[in-house]
């Protein structure tokens, strides 16, 4: 038997490229599934390799398609070696019926990880360049006490004109000069901490 296998990583991607390109190599069956290549609940992929006998063939479009990780493509190339399935990716052009393809197989797997293992390094180190240069990363620090002052005051006048009907809020926070966005972001945090307070300020 001759199994294709196509998958995608969303309900809304399409699935026709990779379905006609599997046609080309005579697939006995076009098993096709779309889930996140991260995902481990891949239930088409788990009985089809449970499906795979001795001397069938596994053909996808791409290795992408079948494989999440390296180490998780190793483990499938051992799954095929013990039962000796045939394994052929299409746009890898790897066959792993002859030696040559075997062997471009698992070199295109270990260069894979050491591209992946060069890439995190590479972050790493742009990170900590970054932050030997006074770049902050991650997170933005919680707001300074300045900016918590403006909007304590902020607050109290926005709090006197909704008593006498005047909502003119945003006159409000361009005279203080905040950003209507850190206001909110204030208002939040203090309704968070002031729950019996819990006044409508917009």
């Amino acid at each position: 038997m001759i199994y294709g296998y196509a998958r995608v990583s969303t309900q809304d991607q399409n699935l026709d490229m990779q379905i006609k390109a599997l046609k080309k190599y005579n697939c006995d069956e076009i098993i096709t599934e779309k889930k996140s290549g991260t995902s481990l609940d891949r239930p088409a992929l788990k009985k089809l390799l449970e499906t795979l006998r001795k001397d069938d063939t596994l053909v996808v479009y791409k290795l992408d398609r079948i494989s999440r990780s390296t180490k998780h493509m190793i483990t499938l190339s051992d799954h095929f070696k013990d039962k000796s399935v045939k394994f052929i990716s299409i746009k890898d052009q790897i066959d792993t019926s002859t030696p040559m393809g075997a062997f471009f197989f698992t070199v295109t797997t270990a260069l894979g990880q050491l591209e992946r293992d060069i890439l995190s390094i590479r972050v790493k180190d742009g990170l900590e360049a970054a932050k030997n240069r006074g770049v902050q990363c991650g997170r933005k620090k919680g707001m300074t006490l300045e900016n918590k002052r403006k909007c304590a005051y902020a607050y109290d006048i926005i709090t006197k004109l909704r008593k006498n009907d005047k909502t003119s809020i945003a006159q409000v926070l361009k005279d203080q000069g905040i950003a209507r966005n850190t206001y909110y972001r204030y208002v939040n945090e203090y309704k968070k901490n002031n729950p019996e307070n819990q006044g409508e300020l917009f």
